[in-house]
Parts: C-alpha cells; structure tokens; sequence
C-alpha cells in the first residue's frame, strides 16, 4: 500500500504510520490548516487500504456531516454526531440501561441525573417502562427519557462497566475518527481512550481538532494526559499550514496560540489566501473610541477599506452575545422576554435560595401545597443589594407589576416550573442562508411555528412556489383562478404585516389556511400560558427581525456561533460588560485567572482566524496599556482611534 500512499498528504501520511503501528492518534491543525480535508483523506485511505473494514465518523454541524458524506460516498462509513453514534451502539440493551440509570440517580457525586420521586430509586423502578428507555431532545427520567448531557453520563457507565460493549462496537468499527474533539465531553473521550483498552480487541481512535478553538465549557479542551511516545499513548501529529487567513491574521494568530504550534502559509499556490503564487498579506486593524458607536465604526470601515455591511457572505460583524445583538438586530422585545424575565427572576431566585439554605443546614422555609406564588414571596422577603425587598421593586414598576399580578395567585408549585429559556428563542443560527439546519434545534414550538409562517411567506414572496405549496397547508385547486387569486391576496395581506401582534399573525394565517394551528402550538399554550402571553402581543415585525437574524440574513453573529465559518471581511467588537468567563481587558494585559485569560484569548483567536481578507477589532475606550499591548500584537500602524 505504499505506493498509493505517495500522493498524500504529509501529516496524512504520518497518521498512516501511526495506524501501521497500532497506535491511536491525534491531529492538531490550527484555523483554516484543512483539517477536514485530512479527514476526508482518511477515510478514504483507511476504506481503500481496508476495503470490508466498517469507518465510523463523528462530527459536530451538519454541514461537516453533509460533506463528509458527499465527498466520500461509501457504504462502509457511518457519518454522526457523537450522540447519535452512542445511542445507537447502546440502545438495544435496555437491561443494562435502566440499570445505569438507577445507580447514577443514587449516586451523590452525579448531579445531572437525579430522580425526585423516590430516594433512593429502587433496581424495580422501572420494570413496568412500556416503552424502555428513550433518548430524545428533552430528559423525563421518571419515563425513563434521556436527553444529550445524560446519554454521556449512561454511555460513559455501561462502557465502563461491560467491556463486553467495547468489544462489539470495536468489532464492528475498526476506525472510529473523532472531528473537533476539544468539543467532545471528557467522558466521551474517556468511553474511547480508557473503558476501550477492557477490551482486546484492535481497532484505531483518531481526534481531529485544534486545542485553541475550544470555546465551550464542557469540551475536553486538549488530550495532553492522553498523549505521548508510548505505543498505548496517542501520537500528536501537528498540521502547521493556514490556507485561509493573509499573512498579516497568521502573524496574530501566532500570537496568540499557546500550544507551540506556530502556522505558516499553505504551500499550495490554489489555497485560498495565495494570490498568484504570493501569500496575500490582508488587514489587521484595532480600531478604538470613547463613544461606543459601532454605527461610527462600520462607517469608517466602509468609507476607508470599502466594506460592504449589507453584503452578509462577505462581511459579518461578531458580538459575544445574542443579547449584544438584540438591539442592533431589531428584536429586543423578544429576547427581553426570553433572557430577562423580571418574575421568573424572582420565582429562580427563590428556588436558589431553598437550595442554598438545604446546601448550607440554614433553617428550612415550609412551602405549603396550597400556597400561592405571592404568599411564597412574602415568606422569603428577598432583598437586593440595597437591602430593599425585590417584591416591592417589581410591584414599584407599572409593567412588571401586571407581570406580577398574572402570577400571583397561581400555585407556587405551578410557577416554580415555569422556565425560560434563550436558546429557544434563538438556537440554530445560520451564517448564511444556504447553510443546513442543524439537528435537535432547542427552538420551542411557538416560535417553530411562527418559523414555519414567516419560511412560507418568504417562499412566496421569493417565488419558490413548489417549496410553499410543499409547506403550506392552503391547499390549492389547479384549475381554479379564484382559488389562485385568494391565495395571493391571503399571503399578500400576510406579507403586508403592519403593526400587526405575533398572535394576529398566527391566527390570520390560520383562518386563511396557509399555516393552521396544530396540536403542538395548543399544547404549547396550554402548558406555557405565562410565556405565551407575553410574546402573543410583540409586533409580527419583529419577530421578522429575529427570522432575518437566525437565517443569516443581517452581518451579525456571536463569537461562539461563528467557529467553523470564514468571511472576507470580520469586525470583532469586544465587550467588557462585566462578563464573568471573559475579560478581553484583561485578556490584553495577561492579568486574567489563568481559566478566563485562556478561555478569552482562544474565543479571541476564533474570532481573528475566521478573516480571509480583512479583520478589524473594536474596543471602546481602552486603558492606554490595553493599546499599547495592540500596538505590538497589531502593529503601531494598524491601531487607529476614530473619535
């Protein structure tokens, strides 16, 4: 096989040797180093060289699922996420997981698996389950219904436990190839690197990722007590090359790493950043002012390097949050509701504070069944920092008072399950409008079906009529030019929204037949009255904002949303509001907990890497040392104050 190996890459060449050896490995490439390309790579080598060889492939986003698909087609790979691939390699012994399920709900030391009803759960608990144990995108344990954090915890038990389950998955998969494994839960991780060697048989683990793109909390992060030169330890093979950023992003990137990988451009003259044979050297500029415009900013950006903001594949503008974009975005209203519910605030921190007096042996508050939320207020007489009782200043404001007042009388036992939730309000943002929806989107079922009027609208409006007749449920006679000309003057009075509320919307497009309330929007209302309250009566427009938003159809995106993405043109503007996980002051200054400089500065490096031609970083009024550190990182030229 040595000759068909001549064409490869080097580093794929290398992970070829390690498999030669018997030795898992892992990959580490920096942004836009083609990592997905070396695991297209792979796979197809590992097929062609193991021909009746089973190639399992898990991944993060859609889109890297629907690639790898496209672009090995072969009956031999299994391409998922890491959920899915679990779930189906555990589903079938339901023995054993009702038995996982029981033992972890009784163990103290495990707090997302807990079972109310009983303590502890007896081994019985569930051997009258109809339909055993399930794994959907919400937990019920009392139904023995799992959900994505408690599915690792399970899996991650039954592997450790029956190696008999390692050996049939390693005999069924002789490679097993982990994409973006800093993401992966280091319970995962362990399933494969530890409760896998219970079992003699052989098989290869290779990782994928990069170390300084582990932004979110409960990713592994790095493999550094997995790796080494011993056979049983993984093999670290570095992939140094950039073929997306200019020369002028690498040299910061560099500079901000700090796993001792320095990259350098592709060699290949068709990488994206080569521009007839020569690496491009792009823009880098820290832009800084005492104002806080960032009207001023995409202005300046405009006139001086001529950036395009309505041209969204081209240019997108990175904010922390959804919450920093709300305003800009036109959908404030929306996410006030959903993020910073003023009553649920007060019912969460009562519910704190139960727990806080149980954790710390504090005299224990009694809550009657029969006791109502306002009653339940009354007895823990909650105070702010200013000693004044919350009650009052809630009841002090016209607003949250008739807030307040909905909930007032109802049961506290009610109340206290009322939650909400940004994520779904928000989940699932795109980047561009062509990008795939991804899997288990957290949206709840109002605004899915406020998604489902405002697709059919755009459908129509954008003459994409057998995707509309495909969604809608108007059902239309072909041959009847009345039925024809009702339709267009239904969707155009839909179109044509006004001031019109999300629950005039929902019921005019009801009673017109384009999109008719089902029984998920009715038991949705039923059992979310509160919320549905409160958002029937926002404006449909805005809400179209949101739409807009979420379809990456505007030049906004959070830092965390855009891993994976590359743009021409990347504004970062950096936020210091006080955020507990990051401080980009700090960040500069390196006076940061060791846990928030590097959390920080890799979100800082995801954002600087996802720049093709031209990146600019904002900071609003930074301390004369924060741009002094941007002069060196930057380059004395490219720091510019635009008051």
């Amino acid at each position: 096989m040595v000759e068909e190996r001549l064409n490869l890459e080097l580093e794929v060449k290398e992970i070829f040797q390690s498999i030669d050896e018997g030795r898992n490995f892992l990959l580490s490439g920096g942004a836009g180093s083609g990592k997905t390309y070396s695991l297209v790579s792979v796979i197809r080598q590992a097929i062609l060289e193991n021909p009746t060889a089973k190639v399992a492939c898990m991944t993060y986003t859609n889109a890297a699922v629907k690639e790898i698909e496209e672009r090995v087609n072969h009956n031999n790979l299994n391409v998922s996420t890491i959920h899915d691939f679990l779930w189906d390699n555990i589903k079938h012994f339901q023995k054993e997981l009702k038995v996982a399920i029981i033992s972890l709900a009784n163990d103290e030391e495990v707090s997302r698996i807990s079972i109310d009803d009983a303590n502890p759960i007896p081994n019985t608990y569930y051997e009258g389950l109809k339909d055993g144990i399930q794994y959907k995108e919400y937990v019920k344990l009392r139904d023995g219904i799992i959900s994505h954090d408690e599915l690792l915890l399970v899996a991650n038990y039954l592997f450790d436990k029956y190696p008999k389950l390692s050996r049939i998955v390693k005999d069924k998969f002789q490679f097993i190839f982990i994409d973006e494994y800093q993401d992966t839960s280091k319970t995962v991780v362990d399933t494969f690197l530890t409760h896998f060697e219970k079992s003699e048989r052989k098989n290869i683990i290779g990782f994928f990722g990069d170390a300084m793109q582990s932004i979110y909390e409960d990713g592994i992060g790095n493999l550094d007590e997995y790796k080494g030169l011993d056979a049983h330890k993984v093999k670290e093979i570095p992939k140094k090359q950039n073929r997306r950023n200019p020369q002028l992003v690498i040299n910061l990137a560099n500079k901000l790493r700090t796993d001792g990988i320095l990259q350098e451009p592709s060699i290949d003259t068709n990488a994206p950043n080569m521009a007839g044979g020569l690496v491009k050297q792009g823009t880098v500029l820290f832009l800084h002012s005492t104002d806080g415009d960032i009207d001023k900013v995409e202005k300046f950006l405009a006139k001086n390097y001529a950036w395009d903001f309505k041209n969204t594949k081209q240019t997108k503008e990175l904010n922390l949050t959804h919450n920093l974009i709300a305003g800009k975005a036109g959908f404030r209203a929306l996410m006030n509701i959903y993020d910073s519910d003023p009553i649920i605030g007060l019912k969460t921190d009562i519910l704190k504070k139960i727990k806080d007096n149980k954790k710390n042996n504090k005299p224990e508050i009694i809550i009657d069944d029969n006791d109502t939320f306002d009653v339940v207020v009354d007895k823990f007489q909650l105070k702010n920092i200013q000693k004044k009782l919350k009650k009052d200043l809630l009841l002090a404001d016209p607003i949250k008072a008739e807030l307040y007042n909905q909930l007032k009388d109802k049961l506290f036992s009610d109340v206290s399950k009322i939650y909400m939730n940004k994520d779904a309000l928000t989940d699932d943002k795109k980047q561009d409008k062509d990008d795939v929806n991804k899997k288990g989107s957290k949206r709840d079922n109002l605004i899915k079906h406020l998604f489902k009027i405002q697709n059919i609208i755009s459908l129509y409006k954008n003459k994409q009529y057998n995707e509309f007749l495909r969604i809608t449920d108007y059902r239309i006679h072909i041959r009847s030019i009345a039925n024809k000309i009702l339709l267009k003057e239904n969707i155009d009075n839909l179109i044509n929204v006004g001031e019109k509320t999300i629950e005039e919307v929902i019921t005019d497009a009801h009673e017109k037949g384009i999109s008719l309330i089902d029984d998920r929007l009715l038991v949705f209302k039923e059992k979310n009255e509160y919320l549905y309250n409160r958002v029937k009566d926002v404006k449909f427009n805005e809400f179209q904002k949101l739409y807009e938003y979420l379809e990456g159809q505007t030049p906004f995106s959070t830092q965390h949303k855009t891993k994976g993405a590359e743009f021409d043109n990347v504004l970062v503007i950096l936020d210091n509001g006080g955020w507990n996980n990051y401080n980009f002051e700090k960040m500069f200054l390196g006076t940061a907990t060791q846990s928030v400089q590097e959390r920080t500065q890799k979100l800082f490096y995801v954002c600087c890497t996802r720049a093709k031609e031209s990146l600019a970083v904002y900071f609003h009024n930074p301390d004369a040392t924060v741009t002094l550190k941007a002069k060196e990182w930057f380059g004395n030229d490219n720091v510019i104050n635009i008051d």
